[in-house]
């Protein structure tokens, strides 16, 4: 097992008068030679320059193959410096997550940014396939669950775990559904939080805001990126999940790199004004990306911003970058420029004829698909005799087959959760299987995968706002599908308290009694 360092972004992060500094490595396909090289030396002057808590390791960013975050990480920790790797749910059934957590935990890497992961890329033969068995939710009640010895009859494991959220979104549904599934992964055991990256100082702000609005206290780092005109474009074109970039923004950048060392000096300038800006504002850190090369540009970054602190709300003003038509959730306040106390009136709307269609769809759930209900224990003992008889099973799964197939593209997963998405179904029409929030990668309200159809997340906020009710979208942990019961009928297995409602295997974290 790898040593610990004797000074580490868990001692760091719970300082009240620190301001914590983390930094971000890629990994190249390369298992040897100068990616690998560059990103130890970027390790190792990180080290040497004492200012950085941890070095954070990307898990095959974009989807595509690169050299293992924790081969890495093992690495790292062993010269001295502490490591935050990332840990998605792209590539592994939970088995498989299990067992790397319990790799993680031998090797001494104990911090964990905990990820649904961007959509499969190329590797070998073409793009592999996507498997997100669990959702970044599930995944942390997974790692809750082992630093308690609870997946295992004698074994704790020393996790500390964090999350990421995307608040530059351009509608009030998918912006207020990343800060629902924010509120999930709080619950469900995240010690701090890291955001996407964008050049909005308003949404910064409004993250902070409903923190405070919904009570939270766990510590966030701001994402910063030293930005150069190529990184910029492929971030304008929305290539990289849940980043923006303005057509402004980019622009400006690029003028700035006509000449090359008036754009890298104008590049350290900007990075080092946001990141005083958010220490300002109230943030616990920065999480710096785009250090490819050497470490001295961050070194820059951080003696400038020793020198500008005290100016920070003079450069709020330069990092007003909205995306056009945007939805705040706070109104503007004319005198700061930032967020102000009170609430934008909603803009989420549905026609009355689904509205009205949703009011039926629930009304038939509580009245058959509620354990409370009037004839549940009729409905059980039917579902009981119905199990036994091959004919019976065999009418009542090819009635629901066809009826849930017609109304819901149905894929019968036989653990159904229509019910916690406003009866949109996660398996068919969320290619990441999204149980209990959306992934950061929505445009525009859009798809990440799919850009062509809105993402399901944004279409089940519409339904729930429409009857005053937006907080069904964070409330309850929904546990993963449950293979076993593939193929089977969702309506015998409910009645029958085989699936994640009547028999949970897991307790809900969200809720206070757990």
């Amino acid at each position: 097992m790898a040593e610990r360092p004797a000074r580490t972004f868990r001692k760091d992060i719970a300082k009240p008068e620190r301001f914590v500094i983390t930094l971000e490595l890629v990994p190249g396909e390369q298992s040897k030679g100068r990616s690998v090289d560059t990103v130890m030396a970027i390790a190792e002057s990180a080290l040497a320059d004492g200012r950085v808590s941890a070095v954070s390791i990307t898990d095959n960013p974009g989807g595509h193959p690169s050299l293992s975050p924790d081969v890495l990480g093992r690495d790292i920790i062993r010269k001295g410096m502490d490591v935050i790797v990332h840990f998605t749910c792209r590539d592994q059934n939970r088995v498989g997550l299990e067992s790397r957590a319990l790799q993680l935990g031998h090797m001494g890497i104990r911090n964990i940014l905990a990820l649904t992961g961007d959509f499969s890329g190329d590797g070998f033969a073409g793009r592999g396939a996507p498997v997100f068995d669990l959702d970044s939710v599930s995944l942390l009640v997974m790692l809750k669950m082992m630093g308690e010895g609870t997946l295992a009859s004698d074994d704790r494991e020393n996790f500390f775990v964090g999350c990421a959220v995307s608040p530059f979104k351009l509608t009030e549904e998918e912006g207020f559904c990343q800060y629902a599934k924010m509120r999930k992964k709080v619950k469900s055991s995240a010690r701090f939080i890291v955001t996407q990256l964008g050049y909005d100082i308003s949404k910064f702000h409004e993250l902070l805001c409903i923190q405070r609005e919904w009570n939270m206290q766990t510590p966030t780092l701001g994402s910063v990126y030293v930005l150069t005109p190529g990184a910029a474009k492929i971030m304008a074109k929305g290539r990289i999940p849940g980043v923006v970039v303005t057509p402004e923004l980019l622009k400006k950048v690029q003028g700035e790199w006509q000449d090359k060392k008036e754009g890298h000096r104008a590049a350290v300038e900007r990075s080092a004004r946001l990141a005083v800006v958010l220490k300002g504002l109230g943030y616990k850190g920065a999480h710096f990306g785009g250090i490819n090369h050497h470490f001295d540009t961050l070194s820059q970054i951080l003696d400038r911003m020793e020198k500008i602190e005290g100016r920070w709300r003079d450069f709020v003003p330069e990092f007003d970058f909205p995306q056009e038509n945007g939805f705040y959730r706070y109104t503007r306040d004319p005198e700061t420029g930032l967020c102000g106390t009170e609430l934008s009136p909603s803009t989420s709307r549905i026609s009355s004829g689904e509205k009205m269609l949703f009011g039926v769809y629930r009304e038939v759930h509580r009245t058959f698909f509620s354990h409370d209900a009037l004839f549940s224990t009729l409905y059980r003992n039917l579902c009981g005799r119905l199990e036994k008889r091959p004919f019976g099973y065999l009418f009542t799964k090819t009635l629901e087959d066809i009826t849930k197939k017609m109304l819901f593209s149905c894929w019968e997963c036989g653990d159904c959760s229509l019910q916690h998405l406003a009866f949109f179904c996660p398996e068919s029409q969320c290619p990441k299987h999204a149980r209990n929030g959306p992934c950061g990668g929505s445009r525009e309200s859009r798809c990440e995968v799919h850009p062509d159809r809105h993402c399901v997340w944004f279409k089940a906020y519409r339904r729930w706002a429409a009857i005053d009710r937006p907080d069904k979208i964070y409330q309850g942990f929904i546990p993963p599908r449950n293979w076993e019961l593939d193929r089977t009928s969702s309506w015998i297995n409910f009645h029958l308290c085989k699936d994640h409602q009547g028999s949970p295997s897991l307790t809900d974290p969200t809720d206070p009694k757990s």
